[in-house]
């Protein structure tokens, strides 16, 4: 591997670290609104993104519970999805890239990537249904916005993935017959 692909290829596992960081504060941030929402809710206007559904909270519980529940467990899966890009640059060696443990990482990737579709799509269903009802829900979309490029993307990687794994099974026979 040249000088100049490993210099970039650690400035990407920075990177990925950063991500990484930032989407964990970001977790942390939404769990600390979801306590003080509950218990103080009048500090709720001075804390991270200014999330506020109060509103929502005073007229149903059940929906408040349920569109939070969505939002943190979409920022958990996030956190998750870098955490797993992370140990996958960590755990991969460029000089022989095709091995059991990478193929698996990808894999596991482009599942997270797919639950991350798909809850945010669910999400943005039940806060248009909620809209209908009432509710003001303008200030969720920011978390799922992107629902559709999250599919899409896991469509991708899960190609990778079996390319990988396929690549695997070839290197694993080559090695055999040598």
């Amino acid at each position: 591997m040249s000088k100049r692909n490993n210099f970039l290829f650690k400035g990407l596992y920075i990177v990925a670290w950063v991500i990484f960081v930032g989407l964990c504060i970001e977790a942390g941030g939404l769990i600390v609104n979801f306590v003080f929402s509950i218990y103080k809710p009048e500090f709720v206007k001075n804390l991270y993104q200014k999330l506020d559904l109060s509103e929502m909270y005073s007229r149903s519980k059940w929906a408040f519970f349920g569109m939070y529940s969505f939002i943190l467990v979409a920022a958990l899966l996030k956190a998750y999805l870098f955490y797993i890009v992370v140990m996958l640059m960590h755990k991969l060696d460029l000089s022989k890239p095709f091995n059991s443990i990478v193929s698996g990482e990808i894999t596991k990737i482009s599942y997270c990537t797919f639950s991350i579709g798909i809850l945010t799509y669910i999400a943005r269903q039940t806060a248009e249904n909620l809209q209908h009802r009432g509710y003001t829900v303008d200030n969720l979309n920011q978390f799922w916005g992107d629902s559709q490029a999250f599919i899409l993307m896991a469509a991708v990687i899960y190609v990778i993935a079996t390319i990988f794994k396929k690549g695997v099974e070839i290197q694993n026979e080559n090695d055999l017959t040598v």
